[in-house]
């Protein structure tokens, strides 16, 4: 049975003219199924039906002819020696064999595409799990940066109230080894003196009497006040210590001293004042005394 030529069985199978002649020179004249697999890959392309250049002698689908050989004899010299004409029977045939192997690359094309989709879908959801951990592993990153973060400023935080104790509790102790060693040089006066009753009140009953204890009352700053008993003998570092303790957060955090003012008379205590006994200072038995921050220098 004649074949057709690849010109042709393309044409047959319904590829344009000028496609199937440029895909026929572009494959080499290789055969049908290589131009066949050049079309189906380029069927997209801007360019594929644009002319392609050839030179004289080697149109695509037909033998050179004798004048383009610069054969002597003519033209016709080759007449009755040209392939055998197809009948319609092998026509339809071989058109039917080239239709099946185009249908047979079109799967196979359409097989690959949906591979390579399949692959793109998978690389694709890969790509979204590797950005969606690595924001993950960002934020846990980032609350624990956070946390750290509060515990080395609840570390500090605490770190600088026990220096501010510890501050407080030397202060006290200084204090009370003061006042105890100034308790035991004194000796303790009698509770009552003999002596004859005068006729007549005297003039200074209070004073003549030994108080053991006075009541003192601290206004502070924020309008708010503290009461507290102290002995008649207990030095006034003793009532600053004891405001210092319990109001260290209003008054700064106990950094600095604060300044001890009474009302009537109008008076400010000094740092000497602070080693009198409250009796000597005139506070006994009871006095309300007013609470500033002392100022630098």
């Amino acid at each position: 049975m004649a074949e057709l030529t690849a010109l042709e069985s393309l044409i047959e199978m319904g590829f344009p003219k000028g496609r199937a002649e440029k895909a026929l020179a572009l494959t080499g004249n290789q055969g049908i199924e290589a131009a066949m697999d050049w079309l189906m890959e380029h069927e997209d392309d801007p360019d594929v039906d644009e002319p392609l250049a050839t030179p004289l002698g080697h149109v695509l689908g037909r033998e050179p002819t004798p004048s383009e050989h610069g054969d002597p004899k003519g033209p016709g010299s080759a007449v009755g020696e040209g392939k055998p004409v197809l009948t319609e029977e092998e026509r339809q045939e071989q058109t039917k064999r080239m239709l099946e192997l185009v249908a047979q690359k079109q799967r196979e094309r359409e097989e690959r595409e949906e591979r390579e989709a399949l692959e793109r879908e998978r690389q694709r959801r890969r790509q979204g799990q590797e950005l969606s951990a690595a924001r993950q592993k960002l934020q846990e990153d980032e609350m624990r940066r956070a946390a750290e973060e509060r515990r080395r400023e609840k570390a500090e935080e605490l770190a600088a109230r026990q220096r501010v104790r510890e501050k407080i509790e030397r202060d006290k102790a200084e204090r009370a080894k003061k006042y105890g060693g100034n308790v035991g040089s004194q000796p303790s006066p009698p509770a009552t003196e003999p002596g004859p009753v005068p006729s007549s009140p005297s003039r200074e009953p209070p004073t003549k009497r030994e108080y053991d204890q006075c009541r003192i009352q601290v206004r502070l700053p924020d309008g708010t006040s503290l009461t507290q008993t102290f002995r008649a003998r207990e030095q006034l570092a003793a009532v600053r210590l004891y405001v210092e303790l319990h109001s260290g957060e209003e008054l700064g955090g106990g950094q600095d001293p604060v300044q001890l003012l009474s009302g009537f008379p109008r008076r400010a205590f000094s740092e000497a004042d602070m080693e009198r006994p409250l009796q000597e200072l005139g506070l006994v038995p009871s006095a309300v005394l007013i609470v500033a921050k002392k100022c630098p220098g």
